[in-house]
C-alpha cells in the first residue's frame, strides 16, 4: 500500500485502516459493483492497447516514461485543477518549499528579457555577505553562461549542499562591469513572516506563505511586540495575508491558535462521513486579546482563507480588503516510491468554524477597501478566483469570481493598510472606497468606522498578484 503524507496543501492523509475498510466494502458489495469493476478493467485494457500502438507505430520513437506521466497527468487533470502528478524533481522542489530550508546562496532572482537578475539578497546569507546587490545581473554560474537557461535551470545550478562553493559572474551598473564572486553555500531559511512596529503602537505581521517556519515566526513577532510596546499603549495587530497563496494546514491552525484560546479552528470533510477531522484551539491566547485586523485580497488563498475564516467566525478580528480566492479543498501528497515522484490528490474540503465551505466562494471581508490601481495595471490587477478555474469543485449557485489583488509598493498609498491602522487607532474619516459592516468586533471591542488614507510607515507588499500555490523560493 502506498504511504500517504499530509503536507497539507491544506488537507489530511487518510489512514491505512480507512483505505482497507473501503476496499472490503467494495468486495462485499453485490453484482452491480462487480460489473462496474469489470468495465473498469476493460477500459484499462483499452489503455494498454493504445499505449502499445503508440510505442510501435508512432512516426518517431516515443519516450515510454513521458507517455506514462502524460497519461497520469491527463487522468488527474480531469478531476479538478489542484490534483496533479509531480515527477521526482517537482516533488523534491515542493518539499523544499514546505520545509522552508535548503542549501543555497540566499538571493531572490527573476528572469527579465532573457537575463537572470538579482531581486534582493537575503540578510545574513552568503550572498549578502559577499556584497551581491539588488539589480546585479548573473551572467555565468561556475563558468557556464546563463544565456539560454530557464530560471529554474539557473536556480538548480546555484543551489547545492551546504559548504560547497559556486562562482557567479556578476554584471553591475550601467556599464555592466563584470566581476567573479566565489560563494560558499549554506542552509538558507525562507522567511515567510516579516514584522515590525507601525508608529509606536501597532504590531504589523505579514505572512507570505505557510511553510514549516511560519508558526514560529508569528509567535516570535508577537513576543517581540509585547516586549517593545507598553501594554497600555498597544493598539493591536495587523495580520497581512494579501497575495498569500497558502501552504501547510498545521501552520495555519497554529497561527489562529496564537489569537484564540477555545473552539474549533477548521474542519476537513472527505467523501465519507467518518473521514471528517476537526481541529480545535488549545487554551491560551498569546496575543492577550488585543484588537486585530486581517488584510486579505483576491490573491489570498487556501491556508490564508482558513486563518481569515476562523478569526472572522470567532469574531476575533475585523477582516478588511477584498474577496479572497476561494480555494477550499484539501490536497494529500502521496509518494509513489523511490524516484517516482508523488501524487497530489484532492481528498476533502475544509470548512470554517461556523460550517462555511469557502470552496469557489472565498472569504467576504467585513470591510471592503479598494486600492487605487495605476492606469497601466487597470484590468490586469484582478485575480478571477477558484470559481473561474476549469473543472473546479462546485459549491452551489452563489459562487464568487475573484477580486482585486493589487497592493501598492509604497505603503503611503496603501489604502487597505492605512484603513487597518485607523481602525485600530479609532480614527474616523470619510472614505469613498470603503464599504461593509463597520461594527464587526475585534476581541470583543466595538470597532470604529474605517478610515481614509494617511501616511504610514508599514513595509511595502508585493505590487503584483501572486498566483495561489505557485510560489518561487529564494536561491
Amino acid at each position: 500500500m502506498m504511504r500517504k503524507i499530509s503536507l497539507i496543501l491544506v488537507g489530511a492523509a487518510l489512514g491505512a485502516s480507512t483505505a482497507l475498510v473501503g476496499t472490503q466494502t467494495r468486495l462485499l458489495s453485490s453484482e452491480p459493483a462487480l460489473a462496474a469493476a469489470s468495465d473498469t478493467y476493460r477500459s484499462l485494457n483499452l489503455f494498454g492497447d493504445v499505449f502499445e500502438k503508440i510505442r510501435s507505430d508512432y512516426v518517431e520513437k516515443p519516450n515510454d516514461q513521458k507517455l506514462v506521466e502524460a497519461a497520469i497527468n491527463g487522468m488527474l487533470n480531469s478531476l479538478d485543477p489542484h490534483s496533479s502528478y509531480m515527477d521526482a524533481k517537482s516533488f523534491q522542489d515542493m518539499q523544499v518549499q514546505t520545509r522552508g530550508e535548503f542549501g543555497g546562496l540566499g538571493i531572490e532572482v527573476t528572469q527579465d528579457k532573457g537575463v537572470i537578475k538579482v531581486v534582493t539578497p537575503i540578510d545574513d546569507t552568503p550572498a549578502s555577505r559577499a556584497g551581491i546587490l539588488s539589480g546585479d545581473i548573473i551572467a555565468a554560474i561556475n563558468g557556464d553562461p546563463v544565456t539560454g537557461m530557464t530560471l529554474n535551470q539557473a536556480v538548480d545550478k546555484m543551489r547545492g549542499a551546504p559548504d560547497t562553493t559556486v562562482t557567479l559572474k556578476i554584471l553591475r551598473g550601467p556599464k555592466k562591469d563584470a566581476k567573479d564572486v566565489k560563494l560558499t553555500r549554506a542552509i538558507i531559511t525562507i522567511k515567510s513572516v516579516r514584522s515590525h512596529v507601525i508608529g509606536d503602537d501597532i504590531g504589523y505581521i505579514r505572512i507570505t506563505q505557510f511553510n514549516e517556519q511560519t508558526a514560529d515566526g508569528v509567535r516570535n513577532a508577537i513576543l517581540k511586540f509585547q516586549s517593545k510596546i507598553p501594554s497600555d499603549k498597544f493598539k493591536g495587530y495587523i495580520l497581512d495575508l494579501r497575495n498569500n497563496p497558502g501552504g501547510l494546514l498545521d501552520q495555519s491552525i497554529a497561527v489562529v491558535n496564537d489569537f484564540v484560546d477555545h473552539g474549533e479552528i477548521v474542519s476537513t470533510r472527505g467523501r465519507n462521513a467518518d473521514e471528517t477531522m476537526r481541529y480545535n484551539a488549545r487554551p491560551g491566547d498569546l496575543s492577550k486579546g488585543k484588537p486585530m485586523v486581517v488584510l486579505i485580497n483576491g490573491g489570498s488563498a487556501s491556508a490564508s482563507e482558513i486563518v481569515a475564516g476562523a478569526l472572522q467566525d470567532h469574531k476575533r478580528a475585523i477582516i478588511l480588503g477584498t474577496q479572497s480566492f476561494g480555494k477550499g479543498s484539501v490536497q494529500t501528497i502521496i509518494p509513489l516510491g523511490q524516484n517516482n515522484g508523488a501524487l497530489r490528490l484532492t481528498t476533502a474540503r475544509y470548512y470554517t468554524p461556523s460550517g462555511r465551505s469557502i470552496q469557489a466562494k472565498g472569504i467576504t471581508p467585513d470591510v471592503q477597501v479598494l486600492e487605487d490601481v495605476p492606469p497601466a495595471l487597470k484590468g490586469k490587477d484582478d485575480i478571477l478566483g477558484e470559481a473561474s478555474l476549469k473543472g473546479h469543485l462546485m459549491n452551489g449557485t452563489d459562487e464568487k469570481h475573484g477580486s482585486q489583488a493589487y497592493v501598492p509598493p509604497d505603503p503611503k498609498n496603501d489604502k487597505q493598510l492605512i484603513a487597518a491602522e485607523d481602525l485600530l487607532r479609532g480614527v474616523t474619516r470619510a472614505q469613498n472606497n470603503v464599504s461593509g459592516d463597520h461594527s464587526a468586533p475585534a476581541s470583543g471591542t466595538t470597532s470604529p468606522a474605517p478610515a481614509a488614507p494617511a501616511t504610514s510607515a508599514a513595509p511595502a507588499a508585493p505590487a503584483t498578484p501572486t498566483k495561489p500555490d505557485a510560489q518561487k523560493p529564494p536561491k
